[in-house]
Order: C-alpha cells, then structure tokens, then sequence
C-alpha cells in the first residue's frame, strides 16, 4: 500500500530543494504558511500532524497536571490551547509494545511486538499511520527513538533522522556535545524549515527522555542547562514509598528488576532527590524544544494548520511501593500523559479537560481521522476526535491490559481496569496472585481486595470481563477489512 520509492524519493528532493530555497529567501515564512490558510470561501486544508512520545513520563509529571515543583510552561501552553486527557493509559508498560500500539493501534497480543528484537513486518508497516498518511500524500519525517527491533525503516520516511536502542544523552561523556534532546530539537527545527508547503506532514518524534541512561551509576543524564532547576527544592516522597507498603507486596514483586532499579536510584534520601530531580530536568529539556517547535512554526505560518499530539510510552514509579521502572498494572507505570491541541478547535472548546479513559491504542486512529484517511475496521483504538469537539459521548467503561514481556525478574501480568477498580493478574504464579484496588476510595492503590472474601463477588465480575477481553483478542483477524469489537 506505500508508494512507489521513486516518488518517496521525489518527495525527499522536494524537502531539499525547497529547504534550501527557503533559507535564501527574504518571505520563506509567507510561502511556508500557504498550506495552512485556505482563502475566503476555500475549504482549509488538511491539517498537519506532529506526534510527540517521551519514553517513561508519568501522567502528572507536567504542573498542568498538579506535579509539585515541576516547572513545565510549554506544555501547559499546549494543554491551555488543546485538551488535556486526564485519564490515559498505555495498554502494556514498556516501550518496544507501546510504540508498536501507537503505531498500529493494536494490542500487542495482535501486533505481536513483544519483545525489542521484533521489527514490524512490510504489510504492518504499510498499515500504521505513517504508512497510511504516506500513501495519503502526506510527507512523513521521524526524530529520535525507533524502539522497535529489525533494521531501521529510514526509507518508508520522507525524512529520517532515527535512531536504534536507546541512544545516548551525550555523543561521549562530558565531552561538552550538546544533549541529545537538544539535537532532536534541532532536526524538528531542520525539518520545519525545509518541508515546504507543497504537502501537509506528519513528523513524529520519539525522544528518549526521561529515560535513565541504562548502564550508567549517574542514570538521569540530562541536559547541564537545567542544572540549577529544582536545586533548592525539596521533592515530596509519595506515601506509598514508606516500607510498609513495599513490604505488603508478594515475593515476585519485591525480587522484581524493578526493586534492583529502585536500589539505584531511589534507596537513600539523597538518591531520590537526585533521581528525581534529574528526571523533571529531563522533562524541562523536551518543554524547551516544545517551546522551540511552537515559536518556529508560528514564524512559518504553519501553527494555524498544525495539530499536536503529546503522549508518553510508559508510565514510570518514582519510588511508590519501593519500586522503580514500570511493566506493572499500577497507575504510575500505566497512566500517562496526552495533550491534543488542535488550533482549528472553536476557542470555547480549547483549555478543556476530559475524564474519560483514553489509550495508546486511540492515537492512530485519531490521527487518521484528524488528517481525514480511513482508519483499517480491524482497529482495537478509537478516534479521540468526537471527545475533542463534543467532550461528552458514550466511550469505554473498561479496558484490558497485558505484560507478556519475557524476562527471568519481570512477572508477566494481565488485567482489567475499568473506570472505578484496577484488577491485575500475574501469570506465572502458582497459586494465582491477583490484585484488585478500589480506585474511588483508594486512589493510591494502598488496600489490594483480592483475598478479601467481602469483595468476591467483584474479583469474580473482573475475571469474568478478563477472559471476555482474552476471548474477543483471540479472534481478531489481521485483514484489515475485518471488523474487531470490544466484548460486550
């Protein structure tokens, strides 16, 4: 379904030759900003698309989501103009099934990313939104992280500045190279400058903060521009960090990667202040290239025309219940952020703030949808767009959730979560452990009611919605033309 590589090609030259024109040029912004202002009585044109991820950002590392200390103007700016969902989850907690669910709105059950060695196949990549907004005639350019296993797909993309793993924050250590999320911000910048308006474009880019630099004692390497953020702060400790809690965990959790990982970053007082601390400075890096993107796009004329999407892979624990990094079922590892702002939204339905539970899988068909392209009808995601315009519309009341991640200390886990209780299960215990929290009246997910007889009949009802989801994802069927439907 992509198109011909001779006219991938073309499109390549196109971004060269009009970049170059429109750095000489004395009106590149005037020229630029033609793709983005129909003329009275014109239709406007199809909208360009940027998608942003951060890797392991949690819902409310933002200040627009109530985080103390943390200073985030540029993305409080976006959420000011767009629409902030307030409850949105990845449907698997870690980056190489996330990203692949972002792309394909799958479960990853169905895409069958599971693991960082799996490379989405030809005919799945023809049916992600990048391929589709390809054959669509959009020009499409991707920054930053792949994530995802196999060679890197630089010729599907207009325009490529990709790389594999996690990359590095610095070129080599303490060698004064600028930071990686500095260099990201200036391929954007070098994109804008050079897509011309001949085409709308989706760039998608994939930062790698706030990710730990893996290998690394230090761990959150960020940029030393932030350095004096948050220097004569105190961080709040969560409740849930205090022994107690960690404690009451079952023995697969407390042996987990994630108590390894928490060992080094969050053990001591003065460790979690520097863990912390140097993960909002991550953060304050991408804000500034958020703030950097949006001054450049209004210069070009492009911000009239231009819809931003802003999400995160994973969630992360920043020390709750004595962990660190994620794959778990609770909120900080599966709640994160996501910000829409769409500037051809009426100004009264712009700074609004949605409650209903959104998810990775929604992102590509609501970029479809916005860039108006036919979504596949085998889609396990729903396009955000009528909770844009209209705010209130019968959505989901649950969704499913799976971890089938292979690794000798991260349990494999599934779950359901609906819009009051979290229930997960963990699979490879003999005797099952299940965990059920009542989110209404524990919202720190501090009481598990699974072994409490007074609480069966819900454990029973989850299990029951558990199996109904495991029944409805096996039949799905990878023919785009054949229709997938929730379990009713």
């Amino acid at each position: 379904m992509t198109r011909p590589r001779a006219e991938r090609h073309s499109r390549r030259e196109f971004i060269t030759r009009t970049g170059a024109a429109a750095a000489a040029a004395a009106g590149a912004s005037c020229s630029h900003g033609a793709q983005g202002r129909a003329g009275k009585g014109e239709p406007m044109a199809r909208p360009n698309i940027i998608l942003l991820v951060t890797d392991d950002q949690r819902w409310d590392a933002m200040s627009c989501m109530g985080r103390p200390v943390i200073q985030t103007p540029s993305l409080d700016r976006l959420a000011g103009e767009g629409v902030l969902f307030e409850n949105n989850f990845c449907t698997t907690s870690i980056c190489c099934s996330s990203r692949a669910t972002i792309f394909t709105g799958l479960y990853t059950r169905c895409h069958g990313i599971v693991d960082f060695g799996t490379p989405l196949s030809d005919e799945q990549f023809a049916l992600s939104y990048p391929g589709l907004l390809h054959e669509a005639g959009y020009l499409t350019a991707f920054v930053g992280k792949w994530g995802l296993g196999g060679p890197l797909p630089g010729e599907q993309f207009d325009f490529w500045t990709g790389y594999s793993g996690q990359g590095r924050y610095f070129a080599k250590d303490d060698d004064g190279s600028p930071h990686l999320t500095r260099r990201m911000g200036d391929d954007v910048e070098h994109f804008l400058r050079t897509c011309g308006s001949k085409y709308p474009f989706c760039l998608s880019v994939s930062f790698k903060a706030p990710h730990v630099q893996d290998q690394d004692p230090r761990q959150y390497l960020y940029d030393p521009a932030f350095g004096d953020l948050y220097k004569d702060d105190a961080i709040p400790v969560p409740k849930t960090a205090s022994p107690e809690y960690f404690e009451a965990l079952p023995p697969l959790l407390r042996d987990s990667e994630a108590r390894r990982r928490w060992e080094m970053r969050f053990s001591t007082p003065e460790k979690y202040q520097e863990s912390v601390k140097g993960y909002y400075r991550l953060i304050n890096g991408v804000d500034a290239v958020v703030g950097r993107m949006l001054a450049t796009l209004a210069e070009l004329g492009y911000d009239e025309n231009t819809v931003i999407v802003y999400t995160s892979d994973n969630g992360m624990y920043l020390g709750e219940r004595g962990l660190a990094g994620k794959w778990f079922m609770h909120e900080e590892s599966i709640r994160v952020p996501l910000i829409i702002r769409d500037p051809r939204l009426p100004h009264g339905r712009r700074g609004a703030r949605r409650a209903q539970m959104t998810l990775t899988n929604d992102l590509m068909p609501t970029i479809l949808d916005l860039a108006g392209v036919d979504a596949p009808a085998n889609l396990q995601g729903r396009s955000l767009r009528p909770l844009l315009e209209r705010g209130r519309v019968p959505w989901r009341s649950d969704w499913f959730y799976e971890h089938p991640f292979e690794h000798a200390r991260i349990p494999r886990s599934e779950g359901v979560r609906t819009e009051r209780e979290s229930y997960a299960r963990y699979l490879d215990t003999d005797p099952l452990y299940e965990e059920l929290y009542d989110l209404a009246k524990d919202p720190d997910e501090t009481r598990n009611q699974a072994a409490d007889p007074a609480h069966a009949p819900a454990v029973d009802a989850l299990r029951g919605r558990w199996q109904a989801w495991r029944d409805a994802l096996a039949a799905w069927r990878p023919d785009p033309a054949a229709a997938w439907a929730e379990p009713t």
